[in-house]
């Protein structure tokens, strides 16, 4: 199954007040579950403490671009195999559809595309290292 409609499934899932959710296309199958937390019964009365003032935020210093986030936890890895080239690197170009590195979980390597086209500003993940979901993979801008 497509990971789009993997993600768009489970953003679904998210939105809705349904707790699970079991989809089959043919021989894929996903099953989508989400724990129900329980309801506080104890009212809590927010007190307010004073905050000093934030301060200016430079241009220099403000992140530029979008961060993509990993859509799933596994393992994250920059390139097809060890000691090949990174798919992509800061200053590189994407397109919609480019492969921006690969995911691993449960022993299967999901490519993780670009949604948006544009320059990778940086790499926010290392490679070869556990990330879980909501993770910052790249910088895009």
């Amino acid at each position: 199954m497509d990971l789009r409609k993997i993600k768009k499934l489970i953003e679904l899932v998210e939105e809705s007040g349904i707790t699970e959710l079991q989809v089959r296309s043919g021989e894929e199958e996903v099953r989508i579950s989400r724990a129900t937390l329980p309801v506080a019964t104890q009212t809590v009365v927010p007190v307010a403490e004073p905050q000093a003032p934030a301060a200016p935020v430079e241009a220099s210093t403000m992140q530029r671009g979008e961060v993509v986030a990993a859509p799933m936890a596994g393992t994250f890895y920059r390139a097809p195999a060890p000691g090949e080239t990174p798919f992509v690197a800061p200053g590189a170009t994407v397109a919609v559809g480019d492969v921006l590195c690969i995911i691993e979980s449960m022993k299967m390597m999901n490519h993780i595309e670009a949604e948006e086209a544009g320059e990778v500003v940086d790499v926010l993940a290392a490679d070869g290292q556990p990330i879980e979901t909501g993770a910052p993979l790249f910088r895009i801008a």
